[in-house]
C-alpha cells in the first residue's frame, strides 16, 4: 500500500510547487527580496521542505498523535 501512497503524492508535489511559485511574489515583497522564483526552483524548494518534514510526519503517525 505504500507504493500507492507515493503515487498519490506526485500530483500534490507538482501542485504545491506551482502554488509556491505563484505565492513567492507576495513572500518576496514582504521580505524585501527582489528575487523571482521559477517553477524549477520552486520544485527544488518544495522537495527540500518535503524531505525535511516527511520524517516528522512519519514519527507523528507512528506514535498515533491524537492530540
Amino acid at each position: 500500500m505504500g507504493y500507492f501512497r507515493i503515487l498519490a503524492a506526485i500530483p500534490g508535489f507538482f501542485l504545491s510547487s506551482w502554488f509556491l511559485m505563484l505565492l513567492w511574489g507576495v513572500i518576496a515583497d514582504r521580505l524585501n527580496l527582489g528575487v523571482t522564483l521559477s517553477y524549477v526552483n520552486a520544485m527544488l524548494v518544495n522537495i527540500t521542505l518535503w524531505l525535511a518534514i516527511a520524517p516528522l510526519a512519519a514519527v507523528g503517525s507512528k506514535r498515533g498523535c491524537s492530540g
